[in-house]
């Protein structure tokens, strides 16, 4: 039976818990996740806790948040002058937007403060300097 190595293609079923037991994420009502490894699809942590695992191997890994989506960064959360958005636009704490970059990149940001004046929006992963908890199940190794 092979193990999973670098370079591998493969299929997992997981469920993603905080350290509060709250669920973040899980594929047990889709189709399992299917990823190689080594090509930064994944977080770090979730890569090195299936490594040398075969098909129908579970593992339950602890991944601390320097190898998940990284510390919170408060450079990355800015004020913004509400008359800098689109006047449309209801801000509301928790609203998703994207910000254009002069290069064209898009940055997902998310609504954390809205008042009179100003709006707070972060750029963080909604799960940046949070460690992660998974039950991973080994599905399938591609040929």
């Amino acid at each position: 039976m092979s193990s999973i190595k670098n370079g591998d293609t493969v299929s997992v079923h997981y469920t993603g818990t905080l350290t509060s037991g709250e669920v973040f994420d899980s594929s047990l009502e889709r189709k399992p996740l299917k990823f190689t490894l080594g090509k930064g699809q994944l977080i770090p942590g979730f890569e090195r806790a299936i490594m040398g695992l075969s098909v129908g191997e579970k593992v339950k890994a602890n991944i601390p948040s320097k190898e998940a989506y990284g510390e919170h960064n408060s450079e990355m959360v800015l004020q913004v002058p509400n008359n800098q958005l689109p006047p449309e636009l209801d801000a509301q704490v928790g609203m998703q937007l994207q910000l254009n970059q002069p290069d064209g990149q898009v940055i997902p940001v998310q609504i954390t403060q809205v008042k009179v004046e100003m709006v707070t929006i972060d750029a963080n992963h909604p799960l940046a300097g949070k460690d992660l908890n998974f039950d991973i199940e080994i599905i399938e190794i591609h040929e």
